[in-house]
């Protein structure tokens, strides 16, 4: 995997080997003022995605039968959308931002899956007219609020070689300078077509205020961009990754690289909002989707954890949640947020009440032995993103099968008279 050209800057400290940012800044050297600088649109960061582009008269009809979500309105400069690829039982194998530019479609996918994704597109081509191709020469500059468009103008101001990213900018209808297309995340929105998990909440969602998205730009061109951006304003600063994943925390968005582990369907973390387009045609892992949603609930629920007075250690991800002395759950992701403390996304039981205060554990490395010990526990209060009664608000008629449904109950009064 390529890495990002900001860990050459001053002060940049690189991620642990290993971790799903690995190959971007971890912080520059302040994640707490880093963070804060980003909530406030002042910051940019390099994310760490691998990027896939997909060409040809077919290439939306064709995604769409594939994923989630229905890509065939997708037009240039219209911000994008969200799918996810399944397998059968839908479980969740890819989750895709997507933007046409006109000519290609902008396939981003988590850093180290772009080769797997490339693979099973490709597999998946048969007689259609498309092309995919991995895109290691491109790469991800993400920033919230009033940063993103900042950030895709500091990208157009920024003069590029053609020669760096071959058919793009001739053939992009949006690209100017080194931007080749931006895409704003739609979370924590309800997008047509979805629905959500959060039945009876009777406060804003965490991610109310959560306005995140990304530009893409050549590999080369992408210190340069970070310049532009900096210089145009003197309180703008680079944030490393534990930035933005203390906010994408705090806002209860879930990522495939941490909250999706084998067994994960979209309903336990709230994926129908952005991701899901319910009456679609058929797709892989439609019949899951449309089961769980009508008849069944999902088995596990992703909640936001409040971690109390937790001064030293962080807990890890993957760290037992408990409720009592009974294991209710597991730890995805983990941060310390420059206002709120150590806060922590968590898959939790269904089951588990919503006001029930739960402990994590705090676990180290024994260096002698090499083996993971439990030093500690700390408490933990919920912030629950699907509810525990797990029911959707999507009304019959918005849910899968509604027309064939229809046609049932009409065919069958039919008969009757």
């Amino acid at each position: 995997m390529l890495t990002s050209p900001l860990l050459t800057r001053p002060g940049a400290v690189a991620s642990a080997p290993g971790d799903p940012d690995e190959t971007v800044p971890s912080h520059f050297g302040d994640p707490g003022r880093e963070q804060a600088a980003l909530a406030e649109g002042r910051a940019t960061c390099a994310l760490a995605r691998d990027v896939v582009a997909v060409t040809g008269p077919d290439r939306l009809s064709w995604l769409t039968t594939l994923s989630s979500q229905v890509l065939t309105a997708l037009e240039p400069g219209d911000g994008g959308a969200e799918a996810l690829l399944l397998d059968a039982q839908g479980h969740i194998t890819h989750a895709l931002a997507a933007f046409d530019d006109g000519h290609t479609l902008w396939l981003t996918t988590e850093a180290g899956s772009g080769a797997d994704l490339t693979a099973f597109l490709n597999s998946m081509r048969f007689m259609l007219r498309v092309e995919i191709a991995e895109r290691p020469d491109i790469m991800v500059l993400g920033a919230l609020g009033e940063g993103l468009d900042a950030l895709a103008q500091a990208a157009r101001d920024t003069a590029s070689d053609a020669s760096e990213v071959p058919d793009v900018q001739a053939n992009t209808a949006e690209a100017q300078g080194s931007l080749i297309g931006l895409w704003r995340d739609p979370w924590p929105g309800v997008v047509e077509g979805g629905t959500s998990y959060d039945v009876g909440a009777d406060r804003p969602h965490p991610g109310e205020g959560y306005r995140a998205g990304f530009v893409l730009v050549p590999a080369q061109s992408v210190d340069a961009v970070a310049g532009t951006f900096l210089a145009a304003e003197p309180r703008r600063r680079l944030a490393g990754a534990l930035a933005w994943e203390a906010l994408r925390i705090e806002a209860g968005r879930p990522r495939r690289a941490r909250e999706a582990d084998a067994r994960a369907i979209p309903h336990e973390l709230d994926w129908l909002r952005t991701a899901v387009h319910l009456t679609k045609g058929c797709y892989p892992g439609q019949e899951t989707i449309a089961r769980t949603l009508n008849l069944g609930r999902p088995p596990r629920r992703l909640t936001v954890l409040q971690l109390d007075g937790l001064g030293g250690d962080l807990p890890q991800p993957g760290a037992s949640v408990r409720m009592g002395e009974r294991s209710v759950g597991t730890v995805t992701s983990v941060a310390r947020h420059h206002e709120l403390g150590p806060i922590a996304l968590a898959l939790l039981r269904r089951a588990v009440p919503a006001g029930e205060q739960l402990t994590v554990e705090i676990t180290e490395v024994n260096e002698a032995t090499g083996e993971t010990v439990v030093v500690g526990r700390v408490d933990a209060a919920q912030e629950p993103l699907v509810s525990p009664e797990g029911r959707a608000q999507a009304s019959p008629a918005e849910r899968p099968g509604a027309g064939l449904r229809g046609a049932s109950v009409s065919l069958h009064r039919g008969r009757l008279k």
